[in-house]
């Protein structure tokens, strides 16, 4: 099964706190899931209010080695677009859905606007432990 993770499930494992840490912790040491580089952006940005240019930046080159970052195509832009236009949510998570789609991946996220019941994308709640 393919994987794509979201800004939220990578924060989330980079505190090491709750399920989503856990998962996302397993899932890197059997696999390479896939992440938009606009969702590492957002991932950059965050680190670096919170601590710094250095370190946010260190921290998007480490991800970079276990991740499978992927720049927008045309198709993931305009597929991306298509479901900002159609679900109230932020355009970095749009990248994730649509990145989601296009690889027939599940996305891995905690982000209630990603956790649509019917959406054209498979996802998984890392805000619970499975069962």
């Amino acid at each position: 099964m393919s994987v794509v993770l979201d800004s939220w499930a990578v924060l989330r494992y980079l505190e090491d706190e709750g399920p989503a840490a856990v998962a996302v912790e397993r899932l890197l040491s059997d696999e390479r899931p896939l992440m938009s580089w606009i969702n590492l952006g957002e991932i950059h940005y965050v680190l670096r209010r919170l601590v710094g240019e250095g370190p946010a930046s260190a921290t998007v080159r480490d991800l970079r080695d276990i991740v499978e970052a992927r720049l927008p195509d045309e198709r993931l832009v305009l597929d991306a677009a298509r479901i900002k236009a159609d679900q109230p949510m932020s355009y970095a998570d749009a990248f994730a859905a649509s990145l989601a789609v296009v690889h027939d991946a599940e996305l891995w996220t905690g982000d209630p606007e990603l956790l649509v019941d019917g959406a054209a994308w498979r996802w998984r709640d890392l805000r619970v432990a499975p069962t």
